[in-house]
């Protein structure tokens, strides 16, 4: 059961006080790794420069963020590679020389991204290394085969993905690989999510808590339409999963529109505890980052269409469209955090 009087409960809400305190520290992390980064940023600017890639691979727990924000502007081929959990390949077979590995590597303590390390400079290929001084990742930088004008360690220490990616831009944009993204930008919207979304904020005024309280008793349907928004809806929905357990979809249009064509909302008349098996109607959460282009906008409306005739719950989770991509995208997860924490809060 779901009772939004607890979003506003001194008690209830000390129960997922780490969770809110870890996620309103998202700007000083995204800070404290670009400041840790900058002179690495230097060094490895003037190292790299003049050199352009084949192509560029990504690895690492972010390796898809840096696909949403690099693929629409990047001059050469992006490779977004997920660590092999599997015993597959570290790399691409065709991996060498000619080419760029970054590897995102925020905790520094997983093998898979020292075995990547090791992997790119045997095949010699040119490599940035986004992991915390004296990890496990960064051993294989002590020792490696190549010429140190060849590979870059960007130290960070806060353990954050997202700091982690910044930093990996900094040095990209210098490269003319990504385009420039401010980090003071990334953690100012960062701070304002934290601050709309603070605790201490009722549910009226609270946009997490409002979107939490409309769509607890429903399975949400998260959509974004920009290649960043989506990528956010996937971390909304997996956040939400992880921290209620509740069911959660994120998907394409495709996917959720026969989704919601086979649903029907709710009788607002039913008796609850003599329909309590009666499975949850979903709701539609739309993550709106300011993109304004003709086929997102299609696709959104005709999900919309198909909620509004079925009588489903359509909530927002927008952000302004100042600032890049990476701010924009990163203000979109950290409501999303926000709005699974609040679920939390609020079950009882």
């Amino acid at each position: 059961m779901f009772d939004d009087h607890l979003l506003d409960d001194e008690a209830a809400l000390r129960r997922v006080d780490l969770r809110l305190r870890h996620l309103a520290e998202s700007g000083a992390r995204v800070r404290s790794d670009a400041y840790s980064a900058a002179d690495a940023v230097e060094v490895g600017a003037d190292r790299l420069a003049g050199n352009r890639p084949r192509a560029l691979i990504a690895v690492g727990p972010e390796a898809r963020l840096l696909r949403a924000v690099l693929e629409p502007t990047c001059p050469v081929p992006f490779v977004a590679w997920p660590h092999a959990t599997d015993g597959g390949p570290r790399l691409p077979s065709w991996a060498g020389s000619l080419d760029l590995v970054v590897v995102l590597a925020p905790a520094g303590d997983h093998p898979e991204s020292a075995a990547a390390v090791t992997e790119g400079l045997r095949r010699g290929c040119s490599l940035v290394l986004v992991a915390p001084p004296r990890s496990l990742a960064a051993e294989p930088l002590e020792d490696g085969p190549r010429a140190a004008v060849d590979r870059v360690h960007l130290p960070t220490g806060s353990g954050d993905p997202l700091g982690a990616c910044v930093a990996a831009l900094g040095l990209l944009g210098r490269l003319g690989l990504a385009p420039r993204e401010d980090p003071e930008a990334v953690a100012a919207a960062l701070d304002a999510v934290a601050v709309d979304c603070s605790p201490y904020r009722d549910l009226a005024t609270n946009r997490a808590k409002s979107v939490a309280s409309a769509v607890a008793d429903t399975t949400p349907l998260v959509w974004g339409g920009s290649v960043a928004a989506a990528r956010a809806a996937r971390r909304t929905a997996e956040a939400v999963r992880r921290t209620t357990g509740r069911a959660c979809l994120a998907g394409d249009v495709e996917q959720l529109l026969p989704v919601l064509e086979q649903s029907h909302g709710r009788d607002v008349f039913a008796d609850p505890f003599e329909d309590e098996d009666v499975p949850a109607p979903p709701s539609l959460v739309l993550l709106d980052d300011g993109a304004d282009e003709p086929g997102p906008l299609a696709a959104r409306n005709a999900l919309v269409s198909v909620a509004d005739e079925r009588a489903l719950r359509v909530e927002v989770l927008e952000t302004e469209p100042a600032g890049g991509s990476l701010s924009r995208y990163a203000a979109l997860v950290s409501l999303g955090d926000y709005t699974a924490t609040y679920l939390d809060a609020g079950t009882t």
